[in-house]
């Protein structure tokens, strides 16, 4: 019997949506929790193409909830866009899976969205900063995305259609988006699959062409509420996003958040002004001079100093563990790596 052949017996979808569901391309950002129900969920129906982009690596603590991922991932410090293809390409060798290294940031985004041309992208970040990139590749590119967050057993989904719905931009003076993190109050592993169960289904309208929700979707797992807030008069005229005068603020250059301090992590991201391969050799010359232990794979290579943990990815990114000082971080990083 045909793998999707339940799939296919949903009337909405059929045999002929399951041919629109093969021949279309999603771009996940982000391969923590909600990325990795996303992706899995799209593999698993059958997606021609999935482009995942993250700029982590597995922890033991991601193991909790983030469900492509096992302890041997963990232990290696297999960055998660890899991981998760491995696992998405043994759950079905029929799709294409594109891992993409690196942070989500304007000129990436833009890159990939113009050249690949994604159907839909699903948002599965922690980062409004890099919300308000996706935001603005959007509707720029007239891709439609699925905004997506949950912390604790809170749980947001809405639906922006370029030309049609009010972006993101318009949403944030009005409605509640929620501003407590992880790390303030935790999250449970159900209010993530509540997220992605919203996700996955509007993305599965728009690969068959059906009516999306046009509603934001906002629930608390734990305390047994739900609603959907009609926010379509929210759509602002003078929107830079949006409007017919739009500016795409987030894409300019000098908006682009250089250090980041990530989401319940005690750590600081810092992007380097200009992109490309780091040159390992001179780096590890260096710090074994110093008698720093130094451990690689053919992604990244980390070394403890003191209380800190540096990680250095390929692409010149470099993670302080230890810290949530920017300050500090700056300081460790010119000192060892600047």
């Amino acid at each position: 019997m045909d793998r999707y052949s339940r799939q296919q017996l949903f009337a909405p979808i059929g045999e002929r949506g399951q041919q629109h569901i093969r021949e279309k391309h999603v771009l996940v950002i982000g391969a923590g929790a909600l990325g990795a129900a996303n992706a899995e969920t799209l593999v698993r129906a059958g997606i021609g193409k999935i482009t995942i982009i993250d700029r982590d690596y597995v922890e033991w603590s991601n193991l909790q909830r983030q469900q492509l991922y096992t302890e041997e991932d963990a232990t290696n410090r297999l960055p998660k866009a890899i991981a998760a293809a491995m696992r998405l390409r043994a759950i079905n060798g029929d799709v294409v899976v594109e891992p993409i290294v690196a942070d989500a940031d304007a000129c990436l985004l833009e890159q990939v969205v113009a050249r690949e041309r994604p159907h839909v992208i699903i948002d599965s970040t922690d980062n409004f900063d890099v919300r308000m990139i996706i935001n603005d590749v959007s509707q720029k590119y007239d891709v439609p995305w699925i905004y997506g967050a949950c912390v604790g057993s809170y749980g947001l989904s809405y639906v922006i259609v370029p030309n049609e719905t009010p972006c993101l931009r318009c949403l944030l003076e009005e409605v509640p988006l929620g501003n407590a993190t992880c790390d303030t109050v935790g999250i449970i592993s159900p209010v993530v699959h509540m997220v992605v169960a919203h996700q996955t289904a509007e993305a599965l309208k728009i690969c068959v062409h059906a009516q999306v929700n046009r509603k934001l979707v906002s629930f608390d797992i734990w305390h047994g509420q739900y609603r959907m807030i009609d926010v379509h008069k929210l759509k602002k005229d003078d929107c830079p996003s949006c409007s017919e005068r739009r500016t795409y603020p987030a894409l300019q250059y000098e908006n682009e958040t250089k250090f980041a301090v990530l989401c319940g992590r005690e750590t600081v991201q810092i992007r380097p002004a200009h992109r490309g391969e780091r040159e390992w050799t001179t780096l590890l010359s260096f710090l074994t001079k110093r008698g720093i232990q130094v451990e690689q794979n053919d992604y990244l290579l980390s070394f403890t100093v003191d209380s800190h943990r540096f990680v250095v990815f390929s692409d010149g990114r470099v993670l302080i563990h230890g810290t949530n000082d920017v300050q500090e971080a700056k300081r460790l990083y010119y000192q060892y790596l600047g």
